[in-house]
């Protein structure tokens, strides 16, 4: 039903971008006359070719795109729509291999970066071309610029990748073990076909090692790089993990750049990376960056503009609630630290320990019952894309624990990755948890920021060996890492965090059988499902919490701290050789901090008295504990707080 659709629409669009071609902005289109470009092995690309004029020689950008060439006569882009005699670069516009007007050219196995050499050698010899090309496009647009400039054509200059790594990795489409439903569904109606080998493969095996091995080559990308990506892009930890790459092993190392504004992957809607508008908030202070970043870039590299682009920021970055632009050398920026946010058994989040070693909430999953998908990091066209509210959709049912903290009364600055520690239970054999967190309003708006999903039969790992079922009544220790993001929840707002056992059709409807998770081969199959009561644990044993990297610490003045206050930190975590435990107190006094194996024994015991409220901090060196210790415990009074250390020994 999605393809015919999208079918008849792409058609009705060619008839009608057939006809653009007569007004008076593409005078000098090329196509039909330069209609193909000839490959190495005697098949011809689909190629449309734009020119300002006819008697210069210009820059080109090149874009190549699965998604039909002809579309772009309604307008291209970076500003320049229809008034190509404005613009200060010709473009070539080619379709993929397999695809639209190059199908004749398909082949078993495309390799779809020589295409690119193929073309950039292509564009270089025209009399129009002044030798010089860059590329530029989103997603699929923007993956094959990495493959193109892996080849090192010589005429290549720069690229503009968006929303787009080189990567191809398990968790991008099995995040925590459960596979992206809409997403994978979504590929296929494009056309791209992914889905047979995805649920054969659902377990991360030696494919998928070789696969991820393949798609990471940052020592091979040796022109600069401009990669722009949104905070509510899907694509968010792929590019973070490329660009690090890029910046340590690229032999252009130091001239590639990041910006990530406020916005989503893109597609049909007035939604897209640059616009302001961003499912259903604005962000006005955003709209039009990531254009005209990419023609400074370009005209920069291209043209040898003085501009001032060489000294310009590495990473720049929207910070969402605050609503401007920063910029910072790395990320996470300097100076953020992890904060705890305790989830109590009322509902309540906030920094203060847990008492007591007894409390847990339960909900129930129904996978015939989903908890629906409302906004968020999606690519579907039947879903919606961003920043939305979950209070109505998802938080009105009952089928979800909700925390919230208290309304805070000075800004709260995250920058980095959300983390979530939860210690979890279910009476079946496996389940899944799904968090997502917001920021709530004043007017009670629950905006979604970012979510995950946890699949229990993964707890030990991805490959089928690690696969194991859960057990009733023991309590079990999950750990969810949330993207990349910056965001403040300004003075007036609350934090919150939801947890459901579904986030459908985003994500695949755990069946709680603890059999086959996708029969058929489909991410959609529901063969005698059972409902689940899940547990979240919630006490002194058992602290499930929030880990926000925020911009500073709270401030021991803050009233919305409690007088009780004990939080715990370990850096570098993890840790191959010194390590230094850092703890707050909220009170005058003596803390116990204990150091023990996996197994419980004490290694090392310290009291460490306080003469006043605030942090402190401890060093130990390499051979001061043997290297099998695991946890690391502090204790005043009846309050505890234990974190796990990691030893890469």
């Amino acid at each position: 039903m999605l393809i015919s659709q999208m079918n008849r629409t792409v058609t009705s669009l060619i008839l009608i971008g057939l006809l653009v071609l007569t007004l008076p902005g593409y005078t000098q289109v090329l196509s039909p006359n330069v209609d193909s470009i000839l490959m190495r092995d005697g098949k011809k690309i689909a190629a449309d070719i734009y020119l300002p004029d006819t008697v210069n020689t210009w820059p080109t950008i090149l874009i190549q795109t699965p998604y039909n060439r002809l579309l772009y006569r309604f307008g291209l882009p970076l500003g320049v729509g229809l008034d190509l005699d404005s613009s200060k670069y010709a473009y070539v516009i080619i379709d993929w291999r397999c695809f639209y007007g190059s199908i004749n050219a398909c082949v078993a196995s495309p390799q779809r970066g020589e295409d690119g050499f193929d073309i950039i050698d292509w564009i270089a010899l025209q009399s129009w071309s002044d030798g010089k090309v860059g590329t530029w496009g989103a997603s699929a647009l923007g993956k094959i610029q990495y493959k193109t400039a892996k080849e090192k054509p010589p005429a290549l200059v720069c690229c503009v990748p968006l929303v787009a790594g080189s990567q191809f990795d398990y968790l991008e489409y099995f995040p925590g073990g459960a596979a992206r439903t809409a997403y994978i569904e979504q590929l296929d109606a494009l056309g791209f076909g992914l889905s047979s080998i995805l649920y054969a493969n659902p377990h991360y095996n030696l494919l998928w090692q070789i696969t991820e091995a393949a798609a990471m080559y940052p020592v091979d990308i040796e022109v600069p790089n401009l990669m722009i990506g949104g905070w509510y892009d899907h694509n968010v930890e792929l590019m973070m993990e490329l660009f690090e790459e890029l910046r340590t092993n690229s032999p252009a190392k130091n001239d590639h750049r990041l910006l990530m504004g406020p916005w989503v992957h893109g597609g049909t809607g007035v939604a897209y990376v640059g616009s302001s508008v961003q499912g259903e908030l604005n962000y006005p202070a955003a709209a039009g960056w990531s254009d005209s970043l990419a023609l400074v870039f370009f005209d920069y590299w291209l043209r040898s503009q003085s501009n001032g682009w060489g000294s310009s920021p590495i990473i720049q970055y929207f910070q969402m609630g605050e609503d401007q632009w920063d910029n910072t050398p790395s990320w996470p920026p300097a100076g953020t630290n992890m904060e705890n946010f305790y989830l109590h058994s009322d509902g309540s989040m906030h920094t203060g320990t847990h008492t007591n070693g007894t409390d847990s909430l339960t909900f129930t999953y129904n996978p015939n019952n989903p908890s629906p998908t409302h906004g968020g990091p999606t690519l579907n066209q039947a879903l919606n894309q961003g920043p939305y509210d979950q209070s109505n959709t998802v938080e009105s049912r009952n089928d979800i624990l909700i925390f919230t903290t208290p309304i805070q009364n000075q800004d709260v600055i995250l920058k980095g990755k959300p983390e979530i520690q939860l210690f979890v239970g279910a009476d079946m054999l496996d389940t899944d948890f799904a968090v997502r967190l917001t920021d709530v309003y004043p007017d009670g708006r629950s905006m979604l920021l970012a979510d995950d999903i946890f699949r229990m039969r993964f707890r030990l790992g991805y490959t089928v060996n690690d696969t194991t079922h859960m057990n009733s009544g023991v309590v079990y220790e999950i750990n969810l890492t949330l993207p990349d993001i910056a965001h403040t929840f300004v003075q007036g707002h609350s934090i919150r965090l939801d947890i459901t056992g579904s986030n459908y059709p985003r994500f695949n409807r755990n069946m709680n059988t603890g059999g086959e998770m996708y029969p058929g081969g489909s991410g959609d199959s529901l063969i005698n499902p059972n409902v689940a009561n899940n547990i979240v644990y919630l006490n002194n044993f058992y602290p499930s919490r929030l880990k926000l990297p925020l911009d500073g610490y709270f401030s021991i003045e803050d009233p919305s701290i409690p007088p009780d206050y004990l939080d715990l930190q370990i850096y570098p975590n993890p840790s191959g050789a010194d390590f230094t435990v850092r703890f707050f107190n909220n009170q005058r006094g003596v803390v116990k901090i204990e150091i023990l194996s996996f197994d419980g024994r004490t290694l090392v015991v310290l009291h460490n008295q306080m003469t006043e409220a605030g942090w402190s901090s401890l060093k130990f060196t390499r051979g001061s504990i043997p290297w099998y210790s695991g946890l690391v415990r502090l204790t005043r009074g009846n309050f505890t707080i234990t974190e796990r250390l990691i030893r890469l020994d």
